[in-house]
């Protein structure tokens, strides 16, 4: 039963007593059961709300979930593409595998892979490059 109802019965009750209207303990009842009865109706209000803003929130979470799929799979296909510009060298780490691109001055004789932090060596000339592993001391 919802709160509406329930006041509608205390009110039908309170009528079927035939409470003196003179006395004021039936003005307090008549005035608690109107009270409870623009309560019910204002809770019913509010979950009608409630029941609309989340039924719009699980629709905000599912374009937002389409929008996190969207960016995270361009971000997956930044790591294997080179996104710098003309002046990017791009490498492949000898110990991982994994594809770095290099911007700005590079020193060949000491890079570091950012995904294992490995060094490495490499030999260029105008075509290509050679990595190897830097060997330890």
């Amino acid at each position: 039963m919802k709160l509406t109802e329930k006041t509608a019965y205390l009110k039908g009750l309170c009528e079927g007593l035939n409470l003196d209207e003179q006395k004021p303990e039936a003005k307090l009842i008549k005035e608690i059961i109107a009270l409870l009865e623009d309560m019910a109706i204002t809770v019913a209000d509010l979950e009608d709300e409630c029941e609309v803003l989340n039924d719009y929130i699980e629709e905000i979470d599912e374009d937002l979930g389409v929008v996190e799929e969207y960016l995270l799979d361009d971000e997956e296909d930044d790591d294997y593409d080179c996104c710098c510009d003309d002046d990017c060298f791009e490498l492949v780490c000898p110990s991982c595998g994994d594809t770095i691109c290099f911007d700005g001055d590079i020193d060949f004789d000491n890079l570091v892979c950012p995904a294992c932090n490995e060094r490495f060596d490499c030999e260029c000339d105008d075509d290509s490059c050679s990595c190897k592993a830097s060997e330890e001391d």
